[in-house]
């Protein structure tokens, strides 16, 4: 039997700033606090990451710190997705230039491409660079949609080992896993339906919540992995109120407030990311109480 490359949670981390500029000190940290919580890896420059009002310097400066800090003891898979195809292929070089593990690769936002035109554009990445890819599919962000016939596709190919679903539709998870054949790796990339994704037979989340609740997390697909049902049912039930606030406003204002709360980095965001309301910090601060988390 052939095993994923990556198994368990994984954070998508935020990109912490100070005076408009990116606070490297705080980024450092927080890698550290991920990895000595017991995390399986991480992801840099994502979405909760703000990726997409970084400057191309900016997310390549934060990719190599993520490499740097984290020293080979869980892996780095780096955000490198573009609606330009030559661009993501500039960005995904770059992070094995640097040592990271893998790249996550978005599908292609805002030019609503054909499926084939999905397929073209990643095996485009896929033959121009020797790095593992996870596909990332997010419809309700890029509009586009990578149908299960096309992640079929793409896993023929031999760079692109596996997903980062944030469709919310379980069954995909059961479906691709038929589809995709053995070692293809299927991360969910929604917290809150994370243990119903492994149950239909994924290996982990790429977690937005794991930035506040690192050790919770890692307990909970531990568990989950194990096939310890009833601790990872009881780590979801701690989590499913933090997992829920965490999205109350804009990502990642939620949860750039509660590490603020934790004293980890300032609440800031760029433009047109504005600090979480007043109700929604009022659901985080309940939630991260619920949690266990201070």
């Amino acid at each position: 039997m052939v095993e994923p490359l990556f198994r368990g949670v994984f954070p998508a981390l935020v990109t912490p700033f100070r005076g408009g500029a990116v606070d490297e000190d705080a980024f450092v940290a927080l890698v550290e606090r991920q990895i000595a919580g017991g995390v399986h890896g991480l992801v840099p420059v994502g979405t909760t990451g703000e990726s997409t009002t970084l400057s191309h310097d900016e997310h390549r400066r934060v990719v190599e710190l993520c490499v740097q800090t984290a020293r080979g003891r869980v892996p780095v898979i780096a955000g490198a997705g573009s609606n330009s195809t030559a661009e993501a292929i500039e960005l995904v070089q770059h992070a094995k230039q640097v040592g990271a593990d893998a790249a996550l690769v978005v599908a292609p936002y805002y030019n609503k491409p054909s499926q084939e035109g999905i397929y073209a554009h990643y095996k485009a990445i896929n033959d121009a660079v020797q790095l593992p890819i996870l596909l990332y599919n997010v419809p309700s962000r890029t509009i586009v949609d990578i149908s299960n016939a096309t992640v079929a596709r793409l896993a023929k190919l031999p760079n692109i080992v596996g997903i980062k679903d944030a469709t919310g539709d379980l069954a995909r998870a059961s479906i691709q896993r038929l589809e995709c054949g053995e070692g293809w790796c299927m991360l969910s990339g929604n917290d809150d339906v994370g243990l119903g994704y492994i149950a239909h037979g994924g290996h982990g989340c790429i977690s937005v919540t794991a930035n506040v609740a690192p050790e919770a997390c890692a307990q909970m697909y531990n568990d989950a992995l194990a096939g310890q049902w009833k601790g990872a049912l009881y780590g979801q039930d701690r989590l499913i109120r933090l997992h829920k606030a965490l999205f109350t406003d804009a990502s990642p204002a939620p949860t750039k407030f509660a590490l603020a709360q934790l004293g980890l980095c300032a609440e800031d965001s760029r433009l047109p990311i504005t600090p979480a309301s007043e109700a929604s910090r009022a659901e985080v601060l309940a939630a991260m109480k619920e949690a266990g988390v201070h």
